[in-house]
């Protein structure tokens, strides 16, 4: 089935690709498998060059590669030049730490020298999401490529154009054949690469279905996965919170990309006593967003992605206010062109609603009330979900506290979770296993083996 390239703030069709044939997947397997040798045992300053020059290609191509974001998903320009920058800060991140982080650790034993040796695994599959088309794509692929590893790309089928940028920012850099391909292949055809016992490691951000899926085959064929997948996360808000300022950054967290992030704060969790006060400033903030072209710099709320997402996401609105939720603004599909959602806030939101068990992936933030800070970390882990939360107090060593107890895998105390270069990045639970960035990030495709030297 052909891949459409679909623009979300109009509907209107940019491109439609052919998928790769049967013929074309073995090819670029066998590439991938040719290159994986030679690839891993260059010297490490040879795949460093490779990541600097990325970043240099990033840099340079910035504005047309963030237009290429939002013709196709409809990110907000400014946040898409962003993810640009981004983008090019890991692959400088890797350039400059992975020598500290591939180099020989060594250990005690009782042979004359025994050490950890650094090596990498061979061909990764990159399965990414369309959310943050070159992010999730360069978050994964520079670690892999500077542990000597090479990436083969399946990206979502709404994303085809930026999937085949990517491909073309490595050709442009003349990065070795075979050292990173991407492939436009359906889920079904993906799942046959998983199996292909010339890869020899997956890594997944995605649905949940989909990782089940996925770390399934991954499974049975004995080869390492990672998977980053949905996400709840709780934003708690306590008595002595700032709360101008948790409402202002709860907001920016919640909206940005639309709603679209997996570490969004989707759930409100708010101590009784401060509750309207705080509910009062944050419908100010959403009140506040302007929906609109997102290349318009005065937009300041992009559409959904796709038409399904945005039906699914009012599904899951009218459902939690019928279910007894409060709503405060929004809740309804904007009239006109493109999947615009209206900015929406529900307040007294409680279990069984869709918005308190489920993920919300789009601009609805919901407010839960608890009675006291005991309530607030229970809610905030009566949750399957585990990727990140952060937590609003001016007392720091409680607030420190309450994140230690979080069950998740990053809390940010008094600011917007976020992902970065330098700090470890994944979840636990139905979020998922494994780590990407930092030093974890890099280690999670590698052979770590151990020499005992007599």
């Amino acid at each position: 089935m052909p891949l459409r390239s679909i623009d979300p703030a109009t509907g209107a069709l940019h491109a439609t690709l052919e998928p790769a044939t049967a013929a074309m997947l073995e090819q670029a397997l066998a590439s991938a498998s040719r290159a994986a040798g030679p690839w891993g045992t260059q010297p490490l300053a040879t795949r460093v060059t490779l990541l600097r020059a990325l970043a240099e290609g990033l840099r340079a191509e910035r504005a047309r590669l963030a237009r290429l974001i939002t013709d196709e998903m409809g990110k907000l320009i400014a946040e898409a030049e962003a993810e640009i920058d981004k983008c090019a800060l890991v692959c400088d991140y890797y350039a400059e730490h992975a020598a500290t982080q591939l180099a020989d650790i060594p250990l005690a034993s009782d042979a004359s020298r025994s050490l950890l040796a650094h090596q990498p695994l061979g061909v990764v599959l990159a399965v990414m999401p369309w959310n943050f088309p070159f992010w999730q794509v360069f978050r994964c692929a520079a670690p892999a490529l500077a542990a000597g590893n090479v990436v083969l790309l399946k990206h979502a089928s709404n994303v085809p154009r930026c999937a085949l940028a990517i491909a073309d920012l490595f050709a442009a850099v003349d990065a070795p054949e075979g050292v990173f391909q991407t492939l436009l292949i359906d889920a079904e055809t993906a799942e046959q690469v998983v199996a292909d016992p010339r890869v020899r490691a997956v890594s997944l951000t995605g649905s949940e279905r989909a990782g089940r899926r996925v770390a399934g085959i991954a499974g049975a064929n004995l080869k390492k996965s990672l998977l980053e997948l949905g996400g709840a996360d709780a934003c708690v808000i306590l008595e002595d919170a700032d709360l101008e300022r948790a409402a202002e950054i709860g907001a920016r967290s919640r909206f940005i990309n639309a709603g679209q992030s997996c570490i969004a704060a989707k759930r409100f969790i708010v101590v009784e006593a401060v509750a309207d006060d705080f509910v009062a400033r944050l419908q100010s903030q959403v009140e506040a967003l302007v929906p609109g072209d997102p290349r318009d710099p005065d937009t300041t709320l992009a559409p959904l992605a796709r038409k399904d997402l945005r039906e699914t996401l009012h599904q899951q609105v009218e459902q939690s206010r019928a279910a007894g939720a409060e709503l405060r603004c929004g809740g309804q599909p904007l009239p006109g062109a493109g999947w615009f959602y209206a900015p929406t806030l529900l307040d007294r939101v409680g279990p069984g609603m869709p918005a308190y068990e489920d993920e919300l992936f789009g601009p609805v933030a919901t407010v839960i009330r608890v009675a006291d800070e005991t309530e607030a970390l229970r809610v905030a882990n009566d949750t399957r979900f585990g990727l990140g939360g952060s937590v609003w107090s001016t007392d720091i060593a409680r607030a420190e506290r309450f994140a230690r107890a979080m069950a998740c895998g990053a809390v940010f105390v008094n600011g917007l979770v976020k992902s970065d270069p330098r700090l470890p990045f994944g979840g636990i639970k139905d979020s998922g296993y494994g780590r990407e960035l930092g030093a974890p990030g890099i280690a999670e495709f590698l052979n770590l083996k151990t020499l005992w030297i007599g």
